[in-house]
């Protein structure tokens, strides 16, 4: 059995093939899914799993180097987006429009639901390098 933090078999081989600058995004129960980008479906019920739960098991094994996250988090859910920028203090960040989140989640390597029901509870992770 995996010792570390995130034992979901399909989020940690999503995160072993990641290579410099590739990207995953980890939605809220209402993201849309893009035609071609796999959706690996951890929701269960209506707040589970926690969009910053599923964040943090995610960052024990991603290296991260720059974040992307709607404007409109900061306007409608703005607890979620201070608690985001303390968790991911040390990346760089990018304000994006919702749509454009959207947009370029077409090109992530996986799409991640949560049970999220906090609107805008949406990131796209850029792969950093651990070296």
């Amino acid at each position: 059995m995996k010792k570390t933090t995130l034992l979901n078999s399909h989020l940690s081989r999503v995160i072993s093939e990641l290579g410099h600058t590739d990207r995953i995004v980890i939605g809220d129960a209402g993201l849309p899914s893009p035609e071609g980008t796999e959706r690996i479906d951890l929701a269960v019920c209506p707040g589970v799993p926690g969009f910053l739960e599923t964040l943090n098991a995610i960052l024990s094994e991603m290296e991260v180097e720059r974040v992307m996250v709607a404007k409109e988090t900061a306007e409608v859910s703005p607890r979620l987006e201070q608690e985001l920028k303390g968790i991911l203090s040390e990346v760089e960040w990018e304000h994006i429009s919702h749509e454009e989140l959207k947009n370029r989640s077409r090109s992530a390597k996986a799409l991640d639901r949560t049970g999220e029901f906090t609107p805008y509870a949406n990131v796209i992770l850029q792969a950093g390098v651990a070296f």
